[in-house]
């Protein structure tokens, strides 16, 4: 009994010995920043001169229009990037996961390319279309359909389009494959039924497919949230939030805060833990929902 305490013991601590490098970096590199921006967020004034000032940053928020205005932007990017975004993805695993496509493994990289694609890359190649001599004034000129080339970039409205036509081209394929996975999990036999029964191809897709893949849905559509709530290459890429603050999302606020305003890190982890808070409450109520819906 004795020599099994033993080997068990030798065991954990060598168990311990692999895991606590991991443990140490993942407190050091994360949780420790998160607790020190926290701290951060209660006080106010720049490098050494800090001083304690309470909830004073957070209730700063609610009268700062440039911070209401990229809560609104955000949230516009997220009710129509977000869903159009996760539709797409459905409808492309769809196809690439069925049998009779020739050529899968090339179709199945030319979805996922986007997502591996440089942000700044992607962001060039949509100034390239979008731009005053971009491809699109070209062959608008050329149908006649515009007099004169257009900015669509300093238009508030085509530039919000833009951006959200941005993030669904760059990560629709990498939703994709979330999807393809959790379809070729799915038994064939269920579908093979359903055609036996009657059921057309939409009625499959609707009545079958969705809702076996409710528990990627949610996944899928938390993540994206997340990530949409957070964006910032995008936008700081291809418009810097403009024209004027039409197109600022938090993260970049946050950014100007730090590195290009008079530094302000007080009130700008104040947003950061605003960010964490949006994202944690919307997550709850989409598990939520989930669960109810199982």
């Amino acid at each position: 009994m004795a020599k099994k305490i033993s080997l068990e013991s030798k065991y954990s601590r060598a168990g311990w010995c692999f895991v606590m490098p991991a443990a140490v970096l993942i407190f050091v590199l994360n949780f420790f920043p998160m607790v020190r921006a926290f701290i951060l967020s209660l006080q106010s004034g720049v490098a050494n001169n800090l001083h304690f000032t309470g909830l004073r940053n957070y209730l700063r928020l609610l009268e700062d229009e440039r911070f209401l205005y990229s809560v609104r932007n955000v949230f516009i990017y997220l009710i129509f990037q977000v869903p159009l975004m996760l539709f797409l993805a459905i409808i492309l695993a769809s196809i690439l996961n069925d049998n009779r496509l020739k050529f899968k493994g090339l179709f199945r990289t030319i979805v996922f390319l986007p997502c591996a694609t440089a942000l700044v890359s992607s962001a060039l190649i949509f100034k390239s279309i979008f731009g005053m001599d971009g491809i699109m004034n070209h062959w608008l000129l050329l149908l006649g359909i515009l007099d004169a080339p257009k900015n669509w970039l300093v238009d508030p409205v085509w530039a919000k389009i833009i951006i959200i036509i941005c993030i669904t081209w760059r990560w629709t394929g990498y939703n994709t494959v979330f999807f393809l996975a959790g379809l070729q999990n799915i038994d064939h036999s269920i579908y093979e039924a359903a055609r036996v029964d009657g059921a057309s191809s939409i009625q499959q897709f609707f009545k079958l497919t969705l809702p076996l893949l409710r528990p990627v849905i949610l996944l899928t559509s938390i993540m994206s949230i997340n990530g949409t709530l957070q964006l910032f290459d995008e936008v700081r890429n291809l418009t810097g939030g403009g024209p004027g603050n039409e197109t600022i999302t938090i993260s970049q606020y946050i950014y100007n805060l730090s590195f290009v305003n008079n530094p302000q890190f007080g009130y700008a982890a104040a947003i950061s833990y605003t960010i964490l808070i949006m994202v944690a409450a919307l997550s709850f109520i989409q598990l939520k929902i989930g669960d109810k819906n199982d």
